[in-house]
């Protein structure tokens, strides 16, 4: 039987400005088993990347909880939150956030960097991510002068690199051609079956989401 690594209980979240609150997201209840490929979809404006935010705890829920791995992260001070985020997810976003004065294998190295790792350390699974993603040959080249789609296989290697056991990517084949976006989805689908990885996408495309093992739509702020 599946554990649940991600539990959500009654999530809210609100945005206040001069002139009015807005409410965000109003009561979501979800739980995520472990090697789920879950995609959230719903029109713009509907809460789902806010949703996903808030998964990653990188943003502040109004009210409710989230537990990663049975753990509370409303709970964790910042050193533990960071270090949830740094160890247990791996983030995928649209527009790849790659270092651009950072070679591939640097960029893809770079959580280990920051988390005080060793980079000789970590050769041997980087190479075996960069066969993973189909960069073999490209691990010394830059970001400029590679594709979108290679950008994209970076992030992903990135994300990986930690050995997460949830990867949470907002919109990952957004700024891509159709084409390009079908081979980063079934990157995807191979990743979460061959490694076990969960995996959380936002979606707004159902061709995209029909590579998840379950679709969850979100309307006004609530699952529908």
């Amino acid at each position: 039987m599946m554990e649940t690594i991600i539990r959500i209980e009654d999530l809210k979240k609100d945005y206040n400005s001069v002139q009015k609150k807005v409410e965000v997201l109003k009561g979501i209840n979800l739980e995520v088993k472990e090697g789920e490929f879950i995609s959230i979809m719903g029109p713009s404006g509907s809460g789902k990347s806010t949703l996903l935010y808030l998964m990653g705890g990188l943003e502040i829920p109004t009210s409710g909880r989230i537990q990663i791995e049975n753990q509370d992260i409303s709970m964790m001070n910042d050193k533990k939150q960071s270090s949830m985020r740094l160890n247990s997810i791996g983030f995928v976003f649209q527009f790849y956030n790659l270092v651009e004065h950072l070679n591939v294998e640097d960029n893809i190295l770079l959580p280990i960097m920051i988390n005080g790792g060793k980079k000789k350390d970590y050769m041997a699974k980087l190479r075996d991510l960069l066969d993973k993603v189909g960069l073999s040959n490209k691990n010394e080249s830059y970001p400029r002068e590679l594709s979108g789609g290679e950008q994209q296989r970076v992030s992903i290697a990135r994300a990986l690199i930690n050995s997460p056991k949830i990867i949470l990517a907002d919109e990952p084949i957004g700024n891509l051609d159709s084409k390009t976006g079908k081979e980063i989805m079934e990157l995807f689908r191979d990743i979460n079956k061959t490694m076990g990885t969960s995996i959380i996408q936002v979606t707004h495309s159902l061709d995209s989401a029909q590579y998840g093992t379950r679709i969850v739509n979100v309307k006004d702020g609530i699952l529908s």
